[in-house]
């Protein structure tokens, strides 16, 4: 039987503004003093731009040695005028400036605002909460969505061999057909938002509210489908026509993405001490929780899901949790994530390129991904790393001097001792320092778009008691210097007790080898060189598998997968083109032992690529058939 995740998600709504029994409220010495936004003149329900109210509150709260602003339950809307702007460059975030910002926590020490189980909600573009330069400061107790979200549900009412039809509540998704192409109206005004096209469909099933199996990116209606022709067939119901290589089913429910990821729901800048809580993020239009070059961050009761009165299988625009360069402790406790279109957690650096060699200590670096320039890559003080770009070795190690940016692209660097001769240009540079220790636990990472964790850090990783349900893998370990240039080796990862459900991998995206994929982007990879990643233990969790790849592994070292229970389930065909159980590439020291095999698992073989036979150790009752060298 395959599993419903609406009994996980009617559970979250129920409870989310209930179950707090763990505050995790940065503390103080100073008694709390409670003020109420209506001391401010701003009542809720008024539909008032809630905006302008805030910015006076939150001047008047620095006053205070410990304020809380308590916003009596209720919604409170915002709108873009009087909202402050400012130019923020964002990772993985396309960039468009000034941002427009309606509460804005900056210079900030001891805040906790309060929501008491309120609605939020945005029109227009903007990027709701930023934290800014501030320290010790608690978010909790509201949710936050938009009237007119940054995507449309759409379920199909008809199709034929070159079309579907299109059911869209005209209400939450205004649109228009113009030159027989269909575009979203963003909320405000044309003049000031526009109209947008839509891009990436994906389609969920009506029962299961999952991501049809086998569809994925450019899968859902094929390759070339922007060549599309739009046509109204009446009020709310649009004809989709063009030479599709498949096409949806009826009934079922189609995701359409505006636009870009301009905005963060919540955005983290040069913070330390801050604590989300029971918070629904219930739509944006960008990353919903970003944050970089801040330290000690904790998610409790966090929850990037669908409004359950609005939305059936639409939540963010783009991934859940995003980690950039950040250091300290990273940690999310009984989160879920159910309905993004991009993953649910990522924790990664920015590695940046050498273009010159100045002198023997400075260096003129690039930043090479358009989604993540701009950022104040490195301090005083700051340990780097030179990187190989071939192999993607460590060369050798920095401390920081100075760090000038030049443009949003360009910056020089100096350091305080001669770097070597064979640092190369197109070698790469990566921060040290913004490194985390991430715990994720108790969470449930549900079916949506991509991945669930995607951690390349090498602080100390602990991803436990989790249940996946993503359509992609559900964990990914990368490592890049050539492409995405997210960096971050792990050094110790923990993955325990976790139950990894039969959706996972039911649909194929970038890096997923298997349901655990290990895949640092190495050009060169052979036996010789120290492998990128190392210390991943692997234990005693769940699987239950319709397909052949459990774990995929490139370039560890000392590698564990033990005492796990691996399950078969019918409930999908199989379809991956690894027909490997597990699958190692350039490790060392690979242990496999004490894991449960179920008597009908496919596969049941290990394909081990350039690794020595000593280097991986298999126990021999496990029940794996078959071991290959090559």
């Amino acid at each position: 039987m395959k599993n419903n995740p609406n009994i996980l998600f009617k559970w979250i709504c129920i409870s989310i503004f209930f179950i707090s029994s763990i505050d995790l409220t940065y503390s103080t010495n100073h008694k709390q003093e409670r003020v109420s936004i209506c001391d401010f003149g701003l009542i809720a329900n008024s539909k008032e731009n809630a905006t302008l109210w805030l910015i006076e509150a939150l001047d008047s709260l620095r006053k205070l040695k410990n304020p809380t602003l308590v916003f009596p339950k209720g919604r409170y809307d915002f709108y873009p005028e009087g909202t402050l702007k400012i130019n923020y460059f964002e990772s993985n975030t396309t960039d468009t400036n000034p941002k427009t910002c309606p509460i804005l926590i900056k210079n900030i020490i001891n805040l906790i605002i309060d929501g008491s189980g309120s609605e939020f909600v945005f029109h227009g573009k903007m990027q709701p909460f930023t934290i800014d330069s501030s320290k010790n400061i608690t978010i909790k107790n509201l949710s936050i969505d938009w009237d007119i979200p940054f995507g449309t549900e759409a379920q199909v009412v008809g199709i034929s061999t070159n079309y579907f039809d299109l059911q869209i509540d005209t209400i939450q998704h205004p649109y228009k057909i113009e030159n027989e192409k269909l575009f979203f109206l963003c909320e405000g005004s044309v003049n000031l938002w526009g109209y947008v096209k839509w891009n990436d469909p994906m389609e969920f099933d009506k029962n299961t509210l999952q991501v049809v199996p086998g569809t994925g990116d450019k899968v859902c209606i094929g390759d070339n489908w922007e060549n599309y022709k739009a046509s109204e067939i009446s009020n709310g119901v649009v004809r989709i026509t063009g030479n599709f290589s498949r096409h949806p089913a009826i009934g079922n429910i189609m995701v359409l993405r505006h636009g870009v990821r301009d905005h963060a729901g919540m955005f983290i800048l040069n913070s330390k001490n801050v604590s989300i809580q029971n918070i629904n993020m219930y739509s944006n239009c960008g990353i919903s929780f970003l944050a970089q070059y801040s330290e000690n961050l904790t998610f409790k009761n966090v929850n990037c899901v669908p409004n359950p009165k609005k939305r059936k299988v639409m939540s963010g625009h783009d991934d859940g949790i995003h980690i950039s360069n950040c250091k300290g402790d990273i940690i999310a406790d009984s989160c879920s994530f159910i309905g993004l279109m991009d993953d649910s957690f990522n924790i990664h650096g920015t590695s940046v390129k050498i273009v010159n060699k100045i002198n023997e200590r400075k260096l003129l670096c690039k930043f090479m991904h358009e989604q993540s320039i701009g950022l104040d890559w490195a301090r005083h003080g700051d340990i780097i790393g030179f990187i190989d770009h071939s192999t993607m070795e460590t060369i050798t190690k920095g401390i920081v001097k100075s760090f000038e940016a030049l443009t949003s692209e360009l910056f020089e660097i100096t350091i305080e001792e001669p770097f070597p001769k064979n640092i190369e240009l197109n070698d790469a540079l990566e921060n040290l320092t913004w490194m985390p220790n991430v715990t994720i636990k108790n969470s449930y990472f549900g079916n949506h778009r991509a991945r669930g964790i995607l951690v390349s850090t090498s602080g100390k990783v602990i991803i436990e008691n989790n249940i996946f349900e993503s359509s992609g893998s559900a964990i990914v370990i990368p490592g890049d210097a050539n492409h995405w240039f997210e960096s971050g080796s792990v050094k110790d990862v923990t993955i325990v007790d976790n139950i990894f459900k039969e959706t996972c991998l039911t649909s194929q995206y970038q890096f997923c080898e298997a349901i655990i994929s290990i895949y640092p982007e190495i050009p060169e990879v052979n036996a010789v060189s120290l492998p990128f990643h190392s210390n991943i233990s692997i234990s005693n969790n769940t699987f239950e598998l319709f397909d052949f790849p459990i774990l995929y592994a490139k370039s560890v070292q000392n590698l564990n997968f033990e005492n796990n229970v691996l399950k078969r389930s019918y409930a999908y065909k199989p379809y991956h083109d690894r027909k490997y159980s597990l699958s190692f590439e350039a490790c060392k020291n690979v242990r496999i032992n004490g894991n449960m095999l179920d008597k009908n698992l496919l596969g049941k073989n290990i394909l081990s690529e350039k690794i020595d036979k000593k280097d991986i150790l298999i126990q021999k009752t496990q029940g794996f058939n078959e071991v290959i060298f090559e």
